[in-house]
Formats: structure tokens, C-alpha cells, sequence
């Protein structure tokens, strides 16, 4: 059986010395990009998810583990529980 991972965004917003950025994390690390004005919010958090899980694919090639894990699937996005971000899910079936 393989266990896949959950991905949840969250925006983080400006401070004094940096801008608007978007935080992608799982069990097994995060990945933070600069806010990418030029898309929309959900693409916005899909771009970090998949920052994230290219990260999370090149560290597992890198220890001698399957890319299948993060790229199997298709993912698909909603919103998280408390309405402060999205979650990222990998469904069976045909990649997107």
C-alpha cells in the first residue's frame, strides 16, 4: 500500500522586508515561493504545492526512492478546514 502525503498552502503576508509569499507543507518538509502576482489565487497555491512537490520528488530521487510517489495521480485542491489556505490531495488514476 502507498501512502501519500497531503499538501496545505497558507498566503503569508508582507512584512517589512519581504513580500507576500505563499508556504506549502507536509509531513515530510515545505517549500515557501514569493507571492506570483501574475496568477490567480488558486493557481497562485498551485504553483506552490507544486514547488513543493517537486522538491519532495527530487529529495527522494536523490535517496534512491520512487518519483511515482509524488507523481502518480492526480492531484486535486480545496480548502482547508479552517478557510486559511488549500489542501492539495493525489487521487488514483491518470496524472493532470
Amino acid at each position: 500500500m502507498t501512502i501519500y502525503q497531503a499538501i496545505e498552502t497558507k498566503y503569508l503576508g508582507p512584512t517589512n522586508t519581504k513580500g507576500g509569499r505563499i508556504k506549502a507543507e507536509c509531513w515530510g518538509g515545505n517549500v515557501t515561493i514569493s507571492y506570483p502576482h501574475e496568477l490567480n489565487t488558486d493557481e497562485a497555491h498551485k504553483a506552490a504545492a507544486q514547488a513543493l512537490i517537486d522538491k519532495m520528488t527530487a529529495l527522494a530521487l536523490r535517496h534512491g526512492g520512487s518519483r511515482s510517489i509524488w507523481n502518480t495521480g492526480r492531484w486535486v485542491q480545496g480548502g482547508n478546514a479552517k478557510g486559511t489556505g488549500y489542501v492539495f490531495t493525489v487521487t488514483e488514476g491518470e496524472q493532470n
